[in-house]
C-alpha cells in the first residue's frame, strides 16, 4: 500500500474511533446526571449545569480529534 493511502485509512480509523469516544462519555455523563437528579431533584439546576460543561468540554476534545484525522487525510 501507498504511504498515502495508509494515512487515509488511519484518518477514517480515528474519525470513527473519536465519534464513538465522544458518544460514549457524553452518554455516561448524561446517565449519571438523570441518577442524581432521580435521588436529589432539589440539586437538578446544578447537575443540569456541570453536565452541559462536561459534555462541551467532550466535544470540544472530540472536534480536536476530527482536526487532526482530517489533516492527516490531506496530508
Amino acid at each position: 500500500m501507498e504511504g498515502l493511502s495508509l494515512a487515509h485509512l488511519a484518518a477514517g480509523f480515528g474519525a470513527g474511533i473519536v465519534a464513538l469516544g465522544a458518544g460514549f462519555g457524553i452518554g455516561k455523563i448524561a446517565s449519571a446526571a438523570m441518577e442524581a437528579i432521580g435521588r436529589q431533584p432539589e440539586a437538578a439546576a446544578d447537575v443540569r449545569g456541570t453536565m452541559i460543561i462536561a459534555a462541551a468540554l467532550i466535544e470540544g476534545v472530540a472536534l480536536f480529534g476530527e482536526v487532526v484525522c482530517v489533516l492527516l487525510a490531506i496530508k
